[in-house]
């Protein structure tokens, strides 16, 4: 029996205590947008990198801390290995389970036995599970096949705003001969997705407030007076509608489309590949939707969600929105928004370009921009990436052939490893969960163990590539 074989033998065995492992580290709240648990879960990150045999240390940034730690085995390959240990706030949502943070196990239709907990998807599953493979390595006596680092940040959900910094700073320790961001890949049916970037975001919050042009200052007034006062909620509401076509098809800020770029001849070829196994009606059941925007098919839906960047309202807020009634007129009014930017894009140049379009239309001294996290997209190739070759192997390796994407609609900083560091980076590992950012997230307890199994073997490829 191989080593490997070995592994995944004590992942079988020793899968209920490793679930407990990932119990105990999802069912710590981290909720970083409002400070949550924060440092309770950096502890016991780091606390795991120590298990595995590693030297850890917690990194004060001016938000919450990243953990950065390191194991040397002496081997000829390094990886670095890049999570978060935060999530998205659970307060106003309605779960099956009484407490989001409880980690109970359910039976979901159609799913088996399921993790449920915040988190747990996106991305406190995955990361547990990557120490668990470490402690199979452990158990059965073999040594790592590669050393390891670890930068496992606090403020992911926060759009990673202070983590260039971090990098900036550790660059030197941080070399690695490749990077590994663990999630999992099967969609529920099973089959493997496997993505080679991620778009860019620029999240920005509009405030529009009573002022000098009308409308009240400091405080909601009688409702009444909306006859003769003007209503900063109705100028942030026109703002907005200014920026979209009725249909939402089309964004109406001058220069939004200029940056876009064709895709590549690889991604080409992969758009052809994707054509004969992508399933819409998937994307439409896993996202509780009856139907797309676009009346398209085959590669031109695809196209439109991977080189068309995205304005979205992620939330607006003004007034009373308490139950029952309360004749107001708000003096304050506040947006929001979400760009997504595709290959070539920047997000100082959109930000440039939607500062301009609120004073074309005459916002400019009624709304306030106020930007809370950005960063560029990243886009790594799938010929000549040692950790993409490695990746396919794994799967492979599985029986699976992945449907490659070109890239991830949603986003990640990975332009740090892309871009500041030069390193070859990777997404994915076998499992299920589903949910993210969402009531009732979950991660499948097959899906778990799979992924454990995948990252035993991932490493194992990376090491004899």
């Amino acid at each position: 029996m191989s080593a490997l074989e070995r592994i995944h033998r004590q992942i079988d065995d020793d899968f209920y205590e490793h679930l407990e492992r990932v119990k105990t580290l999802v069912r710590q709240p981290s909720i970083s947008a409002d400070g949550t648990g924060m440092a309770e879960a950096a502890h016991m990150v780091a606390d795991l990198i120590r298990e595995a045999g590693g030297e850890a240390e917690i990194v004060p940034t001016p938000g919450h801390p990243v953990v950065f730690g390191e194991i040397d085995v002496g081997a000829p390959k390094t990886l670095l290995a890049y999570g978060m240990y935060d999530v998205q706030p659970v307060l106003g949502e309605t779960w099956e389970v009484s407490d989001p943070f409880g980690g109970e196990v359910l039976e979901l239709p159609g799913l088996g036995p399921c993790l449920v907990n915040r988190g747990v998807c996106n991305q406190k599953g995955p990361l547990a599970n990557f120490f668990n493979a470490l402690h199979s390595f452990r158990a059965v006596g073999e040594p790592y096949p590669v050393n390891l680092k670890f930068m496992i940040e606090g403020e992911e959900e926060l759009g990673s705003r202070h983590l260039p910094g971090f990098v900036g700073a550790y660059r030197d320790r941080l070399a690695a001969d490749l990077v590994f961001f663990g999630f999992y890949a099967q969609d529920p049916k099973g089959k493997v997705v496997m993505h080679l970037g991620v778009k860019g975001i620029l999240f920005m919050e509009l405030i529009a407030r009573g002022g000098d042009w009308g409308g009240p200052i400091t405080r909601g007034v009688h409702g009444s007076n909306a006859v003769w006062f003007h209503s900063p909620t109705w100028d942030l509401l026109q703002a907005l509608s200014s920026m979209i076509t009725p249909d939402q098809k089309h964004i109406l800020i001058d220069g939004f489309y200029d940056d876009i770029v064709s895709p590549s001849a690889e991604d080409e070829a992969l758009l052809k590949r994707l054509v004969t196994t992508f399933t819409p009606e998937m994307q439409l059941e896993e996202n509780d939707v009856r139907r797309f925007k676009y009346d398209l098919t085959g590669v031109d839906l695809m196209r439109k969600y991977l080189y068309q960047p995205t304005l979205n309202i992620d939330g607006i807020i003004s007034g009373h929105t308490a139950e029952g009634t309360k004749t107001l007129l708000p003096h304050e009014a506040r947006a929001k928004i979400d760009i997504r930017m595709v290959h070539n894009m920047r997000p100082e140049r959109m930000l440039g370009l939607v500062q301009d379009h609120l004073v074309r239309h005459g916002f400019a001294d009624r709304i306030e921009v106020i930007v809370h996290d950005a960063y560029p997209p990243a886009k790594t190739l799938l010929g000549g990436n040692p950790a993409a070759e490695a990746l396919l192997k794994t799967y492979r390796d599985f029986g699976f052939e992945p449907e490659i994407w070109p890239h991830l609609g949603g986003s990640a900083p990975f332009y740090l490893f892309t871009e500041m560091l030069n390193i070859p980076t990777v997404l994915g590992g076998l499992g299920h969960g589903g949910r993210a950012h969402s009531p009732n997230e979950y991660a499948t307890l097959e899906g778990m163990k799979l992924h454990e199994k995948s990252v035993a073997a991932f490493l194992t490829n990376v090491a004899s590539e």
